[in-house]
């Protein structure tokens, strides 16, 4: 007898298509052959687990860990990870990646003219507790270049790494924040088709969860399914 397992349904309707015209690099990344669904066997979504013994104390802490202080308005984003039904999801490992205050990645690939900052790696990772809720701390990113199309900048954003109980069950989203000017010429914000879903990427300011003297906040929560579901992109690559 075979055994079903969960997975999550297409949804073409508002996720990134594979090959999107405006973002000029998925010309050369999306696969040319039709995809094909490989089947989930136990040994695929029940090792190796990932947990709390995957992170650090400090994991959670962008500005800590190094000789001084990074560079930048200090920032706190926390949330919850959400099912489609609204109930929460627990023991999430969350991964997070990002440029500095000046737009730039600690990444040999990365060579925009901007500094790099000696006290910031620009990575984290964090669980949810048993309500789903996550937290991290961090440096706000800057714009940078890009090179898409002519004066391309990439807005403000944060990368996150979502995996369930082995490494075939992760999916990727990037958080944005409100208000930013670059939204209307970004390729890769704008193919998710549905003005709506874009929205889900834009995190909220958070007057009450900010740290007073010491860091604004955002909010930002992740819904892996469902009406509500926050965009995942297609595939597990892309520093931009």
């Amino acid at each position: 007898m075979s055994m079903l397992l969960p997975h999550y349904r297409p949804d073409d309707a508002s996720h990134p298509p594979l090959d999107s015209a405006g973002y000029r690099s998925s010309a050369l990344r999306y696969p040319k052959q039709p995809l094909r669904l490989l089947p989930q066997y136990l040994t695929e979504v029940t090792g190796p687990l990932l947990g709390h013994d995957r992170v650090g104390e400090h994991d959670h802490d962008l500005t800590a860990g190094h000789a001084g202080e990074p560079l930048g308005e200090r920032i706190v984003v926390s949330g919850r990870v959400l099912d489609s039904g609204g109930k929460p999801v627990p023991h999430t490992l969350l991964e997070l990646w990002q440029a500095n205050s000046a737009g730039r990645y600690r990444h040999s690939g990365d060579r925009h003219p901007a500094p790099l900052d000696p006290n910031f790696t620009g990575v984290g990772r964090a669980m949810t507790d048993a309500d789903g809720n996550y937290r991290f701390v961090t440096i706000k990113p800057g714009a940078y270049p890009w090179r898409n199309h002519d004066n391309a900048w990439r807005p403000a954003h944060l990368h996150f790494s979502l995996f369930g109980q082995a490494f075939t069950q992760r999916l990727i989203t990037q958080m944005y924040f409100p208000g930013d000017p670059l939204f209307g010429q970004d390729p890769i914000f704008n193919s998710v088709r549905d003005p709506a879903a874009r929205e889900r990427m834009i995190s909220r300011f958070d007057l009450a969860s900010t740290v007073p003297e010491w860091a604004l906040s955002y909010k930002f929560d992740i819904v892996l399914r469902g009406a509500d579901a926050t965009p995942f992109e297609d595939d597990e690559e892309d520093d931009d």
